[in-house]
């Protein structure tokens, strides 16, 4: 199990367990199933409404959460957040190059996270 907890300045902070490993349960799902208020427009990765900054609970090392997808990845180019540079290297290293992340995208893995969104 991992421990999820999410934050932002508007909303006291939640810690919730994710079954990980599931291979299908997204960040933004496990916001929904615990009434945390992340917005979101498609929920397909296209719109990047749902933009989440993840990081370690401790910062001491990088999420391990898997590389983007396609749709992902052109989200946060269009939106700034990754450089082709990153992309490319991504692709080398098959891991993620950027805390920034789309929470209809990024699957939960078996880590403790800081998922960081903004309120309105």
């Amino acid at each position: 199990m991992a421990l999820i907890t999410f934050t932002s300045p508007m909303h006291k902070d939640k810690t919730v367990y994710a079954v990980a490993g599931s291979h299908t349960q997204t960040i933004l799902a496990l916001a929904k199933e615990h009434h945390i208020p992340i917005d979101f427009g498609c929920q397909e990765g296209n719109c990047g409404t749902c933009l989440v900054k993840v990081s370690s609970v401790d910062g001491k090392r990088a999420p391990m959460g898997g590389p983007l997808n396609v749709r992902e990845v052109a989200a946060l180019l269009e939106l700034g957040h990754i450089t082709k540079a990153q992309i490319d290297q991504m692709y080398v290293d098959d891991i993620p190059p950027t805390q920034w992340r789309l929470a209809c995208q990024m699957i939960v893995r078996d880590e403790d996270i800081l998922v960081e969104y903004p309120s309105k």
